[in-house]
Protein backbone atom coordinates (compact mmCIF):
# COMPACT_ATOMS: atom_id res chain seq x y z
CA UNK A 1 0.00 0.00 0.00
CA UNK A 2 2.00 3.27 -0.89
CA UNK A 3 0.95 5.90 1.57
CA UNK A 4 1.48 9.65 0.78
CA UNK A 5 3.29 11.76 3.51
CA UNK A 6 1.67 15.18 4.69
CA UNK A 7 4.40 17.59 5.37
CA UNK A 8 3.49 19.39 8.60
CA UNK A 9 6.27 21.88 8.76
CA UNK A 10 9.45 22.20 6.96
CA UNK A 11 12.52 23.96 8.17
CA UNK A 12 15.62 25.39 6.02
CA UNK A 13 18.84 24.44 7.79
CA UNK A 14 21.42 25.52 5.81
CA UNK A 15 21.28 27.12 2.29
CA UNK A 16 24.40 26.79 0.05
CA UNK A 17 25.77 27.69 -3.49
CA UNK A 18 25.40 24.20 -4.58
CA UNK A 19 22.65 22.36 -2.22
CA UNK A 20 19.95 23.81 0.88
CA UNK A 21 19.52 21.41 3.71
CA UNK A 22 15.74 21.62 4.95
CA UNK A 23 13.92 19.58 7.95
CA UNK A 24 10.49 18.45 7.22
CA UNK A 25 8.28 17.10 10.08
CA UNK A 26 5.49 14.81 8.14
CA UNK A 27 2.61 12.90 9.29
CA UNK A 28 2.09 9.13 8.14
CA UNK A 29 -1.40 7.46 8.88
CA UNK A 30 -1.60 5.88 11.56
CA UNK A 31 2.06 5.70 12.35
CA UNK A 32 2.14 9.53 13.83
CA UNK A 33 5.21 12.25 13.23
CA UNK A 34 8.53 11.63 11.21
CA UNK A 35 11.20 13.89 10.55
CA UNK A 36 12.72 13.65 6.83
CA UNK A 37 16.09 15.30 5.97
CA UNK A 38 15.90 16.82 2.27
CA UNK A 39 18.51 17.94 -0.12
CA UNK A 40 17.54 20.75 -2.15
CA UNK A 41 19.45 21.09 -5.08
CA UNK A 42 18.42 23.05 -8.62
CA UNK A 43 18.96 20.43 -11.12
CA UNK A 44 21.96 19.34 -13.36
CA UNK A 45 22.53 18.38 -16.80
CA UNK A 46 24.93 15.73 -18.58
CA UNK A 47 25.72 15.71 -22.45
CA UNK A 48 26.95 12.57 -24.26
CA UNK A 49 28.68 14.24 -26.98
CA UNK A 50 29.12 12.35 -30.08
CA UNK A 51 31.47 13.33 -32.39
CA UNK A 52 31.51 12.22 -36.35
CA UNK A 53 33.92 9.50 -36.05
CA UNK A 54 31.90 7.43 -33.16
CA UNK A 55 34.28 9.28 -30.42
CA UNK A 56 32.85 10.15 -26.71
CA UNK A 57 33.83 13.61 -25.29
CA UNK A 58 34.42 13.10 -21.63
CA UNK A 59 36.28 15.01 -18.90
CA UNK A 60 38.34 13.58 -16.26
CA UNK A 61 38.28 16.01 -13.00
CA UNK A 62 39.10 15.84 -9.31
CA UNK A 63 35.83 14.95 -7.09
CA UNK A 64 36.48 16.25 -3.46
CA UNK A 65 33.06 14.20 -1.72
CA UNK A 66 34.76 10.85 -3.71
CA UNK A 67 38.56 12.18 -2.90
CA UNK A 68 39.21 11.23 -6.38
CA UNK A 69 39.70 11.85 -9.96
CA UNK A 70 37.06 10.45 -12.12
CA UNK A 71 35.78 9.85 -15.53
CA UNK A 72 32.37 12.06 -16.68
CA UNK A 73 30.25 13.37 -19.40
CA UNK A 74 30.40 17.32 -19.48
CA UNK A 75 28.00 18.27 -17.10
CA UNK A 76 26.84 21.46 -14.96
CA UNK A 77 24.22 22.45 -12.75
CA UNK A 78 21.41 24.99 -13.94
CA UNK A 79 21.34 28.30 -12.78
CA UNK A 80 17.85 29.57 -11.39
CA UNK A 81 15.42 29.51 -14.44
CA UNK A 82 17.32 27.81 -16.69
CA UNK A 83 15.72 25.59 -19.50
CA UNK A 84 18.11 22.55 -19.12
CA UNK A 85 18.41 22.44 -23.23
CA UNK A 86 20.29 26.01 -22.71
CA UNK A 87 22.03 24.85 -20.13
CA UNK A 88 23.47 21.52 -21.74
CA UNK A 89 24.58 23.87 -24.53
CA UNK A 90 25.98 25.74 -22.54
CA UNK A 91 28.22 23.64 -20.10
CA UNK A 92 29.41 21.73 -23.68
CA UNK A 93 30.95 24.98 -25.22
CA UNK A 94 32.47 25.88 -21.89
CA UNK A 95 33.72 22.86 -20.74
CA UNK A 96 34.81 21.12 -23.55
CA UNK A 97 34.88 24.14 -26.47
CA UNK A 98 32.26 22.01 -28.87
CA UNK A 99 28.95 23.21 -30.17
CA UNK A 100 26.30 20.89 -31.51
CA UNK A 101 24.15 20.78 -34.59
CA UNK A 102 22.00 18.77 -33.09
CA UNK A 103 20.80 18.38 -29.20
CA UNK A 104 18.27 15.95 -28.01
CA UNK A 105 17.10 15.26 -24.12
CA UNK A 106 17.14 11.26 -24.01
CA UNK A 107 16.97 11.26 -20.71
CA UNK A 108 15.51 12.40 -17.17
CA UNK A 109 15.85 11.26 -13.46
CA UNK A 110 16.27 11.87 -9.89
CA UNK A 111 19.33 11.63 -8.85
CA UNK A 112 18.80 9.98 -5.42
CA UNK A 113 15.03 10.46 -4.55
CA UNK A 114 15.05 8.98 -0.92
CA UNK A 115 16.88 12.03 0.15
CA UNK A 116 17.16 14.71 -2.83
CA UNK A 117 15.31 16.64 -5.51
CA UNK A 118 18.22 16.80 -7.86
CA UNK A 119 16.50 15.93 -11.60
CA UNK A 120 19.43 15.67 -14.04
CA UNK A 121 18.38 15.89 -17.93
CA UNK A 122 20.56 13.62 -20.38
CA UNK A 123 21.12 14.98 -23.44
CA UNK A 124 22.89 13.81 -26.90
CA UNK A 125 24.99 16.14 -28.87
CA UNK A 126 25.33 15.34 -32.22
CA UNK A 127 27.13 17.64 -35.38
CA UNK A 128 29.96 18.99 -32.96
CA UNK A 129 31.85 21.49 -34.54
CA UNK A 130 35.09 22.45 -32.06
CA UNK A 131 35.83 25.57 -30.57
CA UNK A 132 37.82 27.23 -27.52
CA UNK A 133 36.83 26.44 -24.04
CA UNK A 134 35.50 28.44 -21.15
CA UNK A 135 35.91 26.97 -17.99
CA UNK A 136 34.35 28.19 -14.56
CA UNK A 137 37.15 29.57 -12.16
CA UNK A 138 36.85 27.07 -10.25
CA UNK A 139 36.63 24.34 -12.90
CA UNK A 140 40.11 22.02 -13.31
CA UNK A 141 39.58 19.43 -15.92
CA UNK A 142 40.93 17.22 -18.65
CA UNK A 143 38.71 16.67 -22.01
CA UNK A 144 39.34 13.08 -24.07
CA UNK A 145 38.10 12.03 -27.24
CA UNK A 146 37.33 8.53 -26.34
CA UNK A 147 36.58 5.93 -28.85
CA UNK A 148 32.43 4.85 -28.13
CA UNK A 149 33.07 1.00 -27.67
CA UNK A 150 35.94 2.14 -25.51
CA UNK A 151 34.06 4.04 -23.60
CA UNK A 152 31.24 1.41 -22.84
CA UNK A 153 33.97 -1.40 -21.98
CA UNK A 154 35.54 1.73 -19.06
CA UNK A 155 31.09 1.28 -17.82
CA UNK A 156 31.34 -2.22 -18.12
CA UNK A 157 34.38 -2.65 -16.39
CA UNK A 158 33.60 -0.36 -13.37
CA UNK A 159 36.02 2.29 -14.26
CA UNK A 160 33.08 4.70 -14.70
CA UNK A 161 31.99 5.57 -11.49
CA UNK A 162 29.69 8.23 -12.18
CA UNK A 163 25.68 7.58 -12.29
CA UNK A 164 24.62 10.35 -15.17
CA UNK A 165 27.77 9.14 -17.22
CA UNK A 166 26.88 5.21 -16.78
CA UNK A 167 23.48 6.00 -17.49
CA UNK A 168 23.95 8.36 -20.77
CA UNK A 169 26.55 5.87 -22.37
CA UNK A 170 24.34 3.18 -21.94
CA UNK A 171 21.65 4.92 -23.51
CA UNK A 172 23.66 6.32 -26.24
CA UNK A 173 24.95 2.21 -27.30
CA UNK A 174 21.26 1.69 -27.49
CA UNK A 175 21.00 4.53 -30.01
CA UNK A 176 23.74 4.00 -31.48
CA UNK A 177 22.46 0.17 -32.30
CA UNK A 178 19.21 1.16 -33.26
CA UNK A 179 21.43 3.64 -35.47
CA UNK A 180 18.93 6.42 -34.31
CA UNK A 181 22.26 8.87 -33.91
Amino acid sequence: MIVEEKTISSDKIYTGKVVSLRLDTVEIPGKGYQKREIVEHGGAVGIVALTEDKKLILVKQFRKPIEKVIWELPAGKLEIGENPKECAIRELKEETGYSAENIKLIHKFFTSAGFSNEKLYIYLATGLIKGDTHFDEDEFLDIFEVDFNEAYDLVLNNEVEDAKTSIGILLAKELIEKELV
